[in-house]
């Protein structure tokens, strides 16, 4: 019992974490929030230099 409450919790903890996460990331825009942000040679340059 104890062990399904703890595998349980870990799960639902870490569903939250990462909706919380893309939340967050959702919220800087599009180019900020991108994995290549600092090597993307599209629309984003405008981004990086500001």
């Amino acid at each position: 019992m104890l062990f399904n409450i703890t595998v349980g919790t870990l799960i639902f903890g870490y569903a939250a974490w990462t909706l919380v996460k893309f939340v967050k990331r959702s919220r800087k825009g599009k180019c900020a929030a991108c994995e290549l942000n600092r090597t993307c040679q599209s629309a984003c340059d405008e981004m990086k230099n500001s």
